[in-house]
C-alpha cells in the first residue's frame, strides 16, 4: 500500500464519520438495515423467516451509511405494509409480499422502509484496487454507482447527504 493510498484510506473514513454526523445532527430521514433470518424447524416443523434488526442508516445510493460511519452495499430494500394472502401472482409479487410479511414478523414499523440483503463494505486495504462501490486508487477514493464514471467519496457524500437533509418539496 502506497504512501498516498493510505492517506486516501484515511481521508475516507474521516469523510464517512464527518457524513453520519451531519446527518443525524440535521435529522436526515434514516432507514432500518435488516437481515433476513430463516429459523430452524422445529420438531420438523417449518417456521416462517422474519427479519432481523441489525441497525439504522441513511441510503446514499449505492450505499448505506451507519451512524458511526460503517459502511454497506444496498441489497433490497421493503416498505412495510400488510403483506396480504398469496395470490398467485408472479414470482417477484409473491417474494415482495414474503418480505413485507417477515419485516412485519420482525416488529417493524408499518410503513417504515428496511434494507436486507446488504453487505458490509469493510473500511480497510481492501478497498485499494477493489471492484466494489467504494475504491481507493491512486491516492483517491471515489464512488461508482450503476454505470456512471466514478465521482471523488467527498463530493458524492456532500452531493447525496444534502438531498437527504434538504429533500425536495413532496419527496
Amino acid at each position: 500500500m502506497s504512501d498516498a493510498d493510505a492517506a486516501a484510506l484515511e481521508r475516507a473514513r474521516a469523510a464517512l464519520r464527518d457524513a453520519a454526523a451531519r446527518l443525524a445532527a440535521a435529522g436526515a430521514r434514516e432507514e432500518a438495515l435488516a437481515e433476513l433470518v430463516e429459523p430452524r424447524p422445529v420438531l420438523g416443523i417449518a417456521r416462517a423467516p422474519r427479519m432481523r434488526r441489525i441497525g439504522r442508516g441513511w441510503r446514499l445510493g449505492a450505499l448505506l451509511l451507519d451512524a458511526d460511519g460503517g459502511l454497506w452495499r444496498t441489497g433490497l430494500s421493503t416498505r412495510v405494509a400488510e403483506p396480504g394472502r398469496p395470490q398467485h401472482l408472479s414470482s417477484s409479487a409473491e417474494q415482495r409480499r414474503a418480505f413485507r410479511a417477515a419485516a412485519l414478523r420482525g416488529g417493524f414499523r408499518m410503513g417504515e422502509t428496511v434494507n436486507h440483503g446488504i453487505v458490509p463494505i469493510p473500511l480497510d486495504e481492501s478497498l485499494i484496487g477493489g471492484d466494489g462501490p467504494l475504491r481507493i486508487r491512486d491516492g483517491a477514493a471515489t464512488v461508482r454507482w450503476g454505470t456512471d464514471a466514478p465521482v471523488p467519496l467527498e463530493r458524492y457524500l456532500a452531493d447525496l447527504g444534502d438531498l437527504l437533509m434538504h429533500p425536495p418539496e413532496g419527496a
